[in-house]
């Protein structure tokens, strides 16, 4: 016998989802939290209590016993850098931390050896919680910029509790359907994190390894200033560029398809950013051509001092009252710099006086020569010479030009200093320094008269 089509039972098909509530899942947590709360109260997690504790008591007298012995041997660090010396005190200052992380982990090991390892479960969570508060701490201080060092440690923070809460996967796919797709480009939130991630990592192992090797370069002093600045720059890029690269190939970003995309970004940049670009060029156009160099004395407008650095968009200009100026690159290209100390490290200096007309000329300038000579940083190879250059209202005026080879130790100093000397042989030899004298008269009665 048939049975009828009619007849046949359907499925019944419901329209209410059939995932929990928002409520429900609320409900549900805070029921767990209880039940974890109650199962505290149970003999193994009460000992696992007490013995985090006790590890926790332990952990504070070591720091009690340690710190001041670290301290007093940070003390004798003269010769420390300030970023290597905060990192000590970064580290003393978590002493008891670390030593509550050696000992919770000895703890669990020892504990999983003898007994069931879900009797050491609070002790090693707590350890894992602790541990992921030091590598946050320690990472973070790895990051000089405080908006960047703020940003990252809440990043790690998020991550750590995703992973707590055994929901990364979820994050990262729901992360991974925000997506931004041009043609065949696609590029995702997720992506774009892990991006940032592995950018921070490689970049600060490229400063790492750029610090290590430009501290290398210096050392050697068979290469000249320019070529170290301009090595420590290339290397610089080399390291950050490929760090570049590696983090966009390690997250799978097709770097074809990035091409038309990083074409427009550039062209816009490029319009944007033209003194920066300007800037960098120029900086290695004045290491190649090595016309000025760390240690050259130069002058430009109203700045006048020694340079100190050569940067990538700017020099470093340090003045003898020290003030540091921070001189654009391109400013060295078009404009006009006196470098005192490009060939080499001679410099003549010239100076002005005048007497009186009734002094002999002839002693004067042999009295001028004796006394520029007596200046110590006078050189006397090049001796000092002096000439008559013109008959002035009052004065015979002279010029007395002599030279140094310390530019670096100032000109104003050792033109005051020859000045001092012609003083002292002028009033020695009572040559007289005429200056202008006025008479001033006051005649009576000399005022117009009206007449009435």
């Amino acid at each position: 016998m048939e049975q009828d089509p009619a007849a046949e039972v359907k499925p019944d098909v419901s329209t209410e989802p059939s995932g929990p509530s928002l409520t429900e899942q609320l409900w549900s947590l805070w029921e767990d939290g209880g039940d974890f709360v109650v199962s505290l109260s149970q003999t193994w997690r009460l000992y696992q209590v007490l013995i985090m504790l006790g590890l926790a008591a332990t952990a504070f007298i070591i720091s009690r016993l340690l710190v001041p012995k670290i301290e007093a041997w940070l003390r004798t660090r003269e010769g420390w850098s300030k970023r290597k010396l905060r990192f000590a005190i970064h580290l003393r200052n978590r002493i008891a931390m670390m030593a509550y992380i050696v000992l919770s982990w000895g703890t669990v090991s020892v504990m999983r050896e003898v007994t069931w390892p879900s009797r050491s479960y609070l002790i090693a969570l707590v350890a894992t919680m602790v541990t992921a508060w030091l590598l946050v701490g320690l990472a973070a201080f790895a990051i000089e910029n405080r908006p960047l060092r703020r940003m990252a440690t809440w990043g790690m923070w998020i991550y750590v509790t995703l992973y707590f809460l055994g929901i990364t996967e979820e994050t990262a796919s729901v992360l991974d359907n925000l997506a931004l797709e041009v043609g065949d480009f696609r590029i995702s939130l997720w992506t774009i994190l892990r991006v940032l991630v592995i950018l921070g990592i490689l970049f600060a192992l490229a400063r790492m390894l750029s610090r290590g090797s430009a501290a290398r370069i210096q050392e050697n002093e068979d290469i000249s200033p320019s070529m170290k600045v301009l090595a420590v720059k290339f290397l610089q890029m080399g390291l950050y560029g490929a760090a570049f690269f590696i983090a966009l190939k390690a997250v799978g970003v097709d770097l074809t398809g990035l091409a038309f995309l990083s074409g427009a970004i550039g062209l816009g940049l490029g319009f944007g950013l033209q003194k920066v670009v300007s800037n960098l060029v120029s900086g290695v156009i004045i290491l190649l051509d090595k016309s000025i160099k760390p240690g050259d004395v130069i002058s430009l407008g109203d700045t006048f001092g020694w340079i100190e650095q050569l940067g990538a968009r700017y020099v470093s200009v340090v003045t003898r009252d020290g003030r540091e100026y921070l001189i654009p690159n391109e400013d060295l290209i078009t404009g006009q710099v006196v470098n005192w100390s490009h060939t080499n490290a001679f410099v003549r200096l010239d100076i002005f006086f005048g007497t009186a007309y009734g002094d002999d000329p002839h002693r004067v300038r042999k009295i001028a020569i004796d006394a520029a000579r007596s200046v110590d940083r006078v050189l006397s190879f090049r001796p000092p010479v002096c000439h008559i250059v013109g008959f002035g209202d009052s004065s015979v005026d002279y010029i007395l030009r002599f030279w140094i080879d310390d530019p670096s130790g100032g000109l104003t100093n050792i033109r005051g200093n020859v000045y001092l000397a012609l003083w002292d042989a002028f009033h020695e030899h009572g040559i007289s320094i005429p200056f202008p004298q006025r008479e001033v008269r006051m005649l009576e009665d000399a005022g117009p008269k009206i007449d009435p």
